[in-house]
């Protein structure tokens, strides 16, 4: 079973001359968002904050983490794509899911995506998640952007990425649709 790190490691690194390896950055951003450190400034505090146990639990050559503006660079231009591959490949093997078991399936925009706020149908990105109600772990993500997807499709997909099998599905009642829209397709699911 391989970490996290190595699956993040697994992320091309768009950058041409990097300071710190982008499964860094990336693990910085990860612990400071579980930590509710949410924002660029917000993660900054955290790294300044925990910046000498980091260094060492990481055993980083650098006397210095990370700055805002490295962490905002990369964030920016990450392949969020990329990441969630490396993510639902972690979390697939880390945290299986048993028969029986029950399963979260939600969209959550991301607040800083959204554009077009005068317009009645804004543009924005949504994460698609599925979350394990026993254990409290996200086992599987997938991102949409709300003018190319609808989030049945979404959710479609995600299963299908999961192949979960016999287990109790949550989710909002726009799944309950008996004609999907145009944008969703028609997927199989067995149990």
């Amino acid at each position: 079973m391989s970490s996290l790190i190595e699956h993040l490691q697994q992320i091309r690194d768009f950058r041409t001359q990097p300071r710190y390896p982008l499964w860094v950055v990336l693990v910085l951003v990860l612990m400071g968002t579980m930590s509710n450190c949410l924002g660029y400034r917000a993660l900054e505090d955290f790294v300044e904050r925990h910046q000498k146990a980091l260094l060492e639990l990481m055993e980083l050559p650098q006397t210095r983490l990370p700055s805002y503006s490295t962490i905002r660079r990369v964030m920016v231009r990450i392949d969020f794509l990329e990441l969630t591959k490396a993510f639902n490949a972690w979390a697939s093997e880390t945290f299986g899911v048993s028969l029986s078991e029950q399963v979260a399936m939600d969209g959550k925009s991301i607040k800083a995506s959204v554009k077009d706020y005068d317009n009645a149908y804004q543009d924005f990105v949504s994460v698609v998640s599925a979350f394990r109600i026993q254990q409290g772990v996200v086992v599987g993500l997938q991102p949409m952007h709300n003018r190319q997807e609808s989030e049945i499709a979404t959710v479609q997909s995600l299963l299908n990425v999961l192949q979960l099998k016999g287990v109790c599905f949550s989710m909002d009642a726009l799944h309950a649709q008996k004609k999907p829209s145009s944008k969703s397709s028609t997927v199989v699911m067995t149990t």
